[in-house]
């Protein structure tokens, strides 16, 4: 048995073998295996049904694993594209990980009306803020540009359905951690407070 599946059977013991078995919609599995998915690998086996259903996962995984996709798969499942808002946060240590992320957010969701923004700096804060305010259903982002989003109240959090930290052990190894402690009294407390715990105490939580 593989680490990966050895960290996900301590709190969740359901597996799915096909993609079909998650009773995902029909634009998202078509978007899946024009991406080139063909089986859930063992993560997506495990992990993708409790973010979908609304769980805290807490996973490790080693890269080519297929944790990107895992979490973009529960991430899109949960969206209505019929609500224009910011309903998913995805956060990445570094820009470069951000655009992969992103790039594998619009592969795979490809053929649902489903609008993603990557966030990043180095970027312009003027098409930060004009796309925040058209509305956007995915935000992928470093914690530099999130936490300036936040303090200057560009971004809605009201409509929020997930939050996603990926490669949450580097973020604590730079630092970011203590940016979120000394979260901002904007209306963005307990995003800020969540932040904190999953940088803070990730192998806590894991078991």
């Amino acid at each position: 048995m593989d680490q990966t599946t050895q960290d996900l059977q301590e709190n969740w013991n359901e597996q799915v073998e096909t993609f079909e078995d998650l009773t995902l919609s029909k634009d998202l599995l078509r978007g899946i295996f024009s991406y080139g998915f063909e089986r859930p690998s063992a993560i997506q086996q495990k992990a993708i049904k409790p973010i979908i259903i609304g769980k805290d996962v807490l996973a490790q995984a080693q890269s080519g694993t297929g944790k990107t996709g895992t979490f973009t798969i529960g991430a899109l499942q949960r969206i209505d594209p019929n609500q224009r808002k910011t309903q998913v946060i995805i956060l990445a240590p570094v820009r470069e990980l951000a655009k992969q992320i992103y790039d594998v957010v619009k592969g795979i969701g490809q053929y649902l009306n489903i609008e993603a923004f990557c966030c990043i700096g180095g970027t312009s804060t003027q098409e930060t803020r004009e796309k925040c305010k058209q509305g956007v259903h995915i935000i992928i982002a470093t914690p530099g540009r999130l936490i300036d989003m936040m303090k200057n109240k560009y971004l809605d959090a009201t409509f929020m359905r997930l939050l996603v930290v990926d490669e949450a052990d580097q973020m604590l190894d730079q630092g970011f951690s203590d940016n979120f402690r000394r979260n901002p009294k904007n209306g963005f407390q307990e995003i800020f407070k969540l932040l904190y715990l999953v940088l803070h105490s990730p192998k806590k939580l894991l078991n």
